[in-house]
């Protein structure tokens, strides 16, 4: 399948008009910390050799896991799966003190890719746990971030899962009570969240900054602009994917007619183009762009050849690689890959 090419008007050249259209979100795919990690793995291969192990997925894509795993990425679900002495990179999502801890005791060469943004999140909790709040971590339980940040202060942090779970919450003093949450949240339904949490705890504080990444609440905005305008939206991303899962519901909180999620073209019902004339596309922050390409070719094959850009914002975030792996790199000579989300049509490094 070849995908269509946007013109600056966002019609093909050569495409017969049909009264069709997809709108694509913009931004969409690969944020800056995905990136970085995918990029940690890949680096990682090329300089130890194989195999590195991964603690959990890298990020979440069965895609990028099953591409990774083929170039010889071992995926593993605990330290103690991993040989003593063995690399391991340490996910995107973060992870608890505990588990540097295990690493430490089996000897193992860490990689910690923790996107950034979660770290700052780990440090929040850190810090207001020393200064004695209780910590509201607002996020879904069970999900990898909110088991790394929960980790950092156990005794101080209780999840809270939605807004329906306000009604169960039970602090020490509410004078001194903050709320972080996880970074791939719908801002919605976070903020439905706090509004409930303060009408319990009139004193409840704010986080310093926003904890819900910014790639997060691009794509979420981005979905919002187009889906008003849609009878369908497809949102390319796996299923544990939790900001993928959300830009579903936005499309639906925002309009769209109906709302999918799939992991690859090959997954999409051609029943649910029934009756469709405007098809909105978009994809998560751990999607490769070669994914969302297909998607487009098969909804070109189909009719939907005219393909218009909505961008509501530009990203040039780059996050630079885990220092472990930038002090190997420079101690044999070689230059650290630079992140490059844009024309990435691979896991390749560079574009291709």
């Amino acid at each position: 399948m070849t995908s269509p090419t946007v013109s600056a008007s966002g019609t093909p050249s050569g495409t017969p008009a049909t009264g069709k259209r997809v709108l694509l979100a913009a931004p969409r795919g690969y944020c800056a910390g995905v990136d970085r990690a995918v990029i940690a793995v890949e680096k990682a291969l090329e300089h130890y050799g194989a195999p590195v192990y991964v603690r959990k997925e890298i990020v979440h894509n069965k895609y990028v896991v099953e591409t990774l795993a083929a170039r010889g990425a071992v995926f593993v679900d605990e330290t103690d799966e991993v040989p003593e002495g063995a690399h391991v990179v340490f996910s995107a999502h973060g992870v608890s003190p505990a588990v540097h801890a295990q690493a430490a005791a089996r000897n193992l060469q860490t990689i910690d890719a923790t996107c950034p943004l979660v770290t700052k999140v780990h440090k929040e909790a850190v810090r207001f746990a020393s200064e004695d709040y209780d910590i509201l971590l607002i996020g879904h339980d069970g999900h990898e971030e909110v088991e790394g940040t929960y980790g950092e202060a156990p005794d101080h942090i209780q999840v809270v899962n939605s807004p329906d779970a306000v009604a169960d919450v039970v602090v020490r003093d509410p004078d001194r009570l903050i709320w972080i949450s996880q970074t791939t949240l719908s801002v919605d339904e976070t903020m439905d969240t706090v509004r409930r949490l303060r009408e319990r705890f009139p004193n409840l504080q704010d986080p310093p900054s926003d904890d819900i990444c910014y790639a997060t609440q691009n794509r979420q905005v981005a979905v919002k602009k187009l889906a008003p305008e849609c009878d369908l939206v497809i949102t390319v991303g796996s299923a544990n994917s939790s900001n993928s899962v959300r830009l579903v519901e936005v499309a639906l909180d925002a309009g769209a007619r109906t709302s999918y999620r799939v992991d690859m073209a090959s997954e999409i019902d051609l029943a649910w183009l029934d009756g469709v004339t405007t098809v909105g596309v978009t994809s998560g922050a751990s999607v490769p762009e070669i994914l969302v390409k297909d998607v487009l070719a098969l909804l070109a094959e189909h009719g939907f050849g005219d393909v218009q850009e909505v961008r509501t914002a530009t990203e040039d975030l780059m996050f630079s690689l885990p220092r472990e792996l930038r002090a190997d790199l420079k101690a044999a000579g070689k230059a650290p890959a630079v992140p490059r989300r844009d024309g990435r049509k691979s896991l390749d490094v560079q574009p291709a």
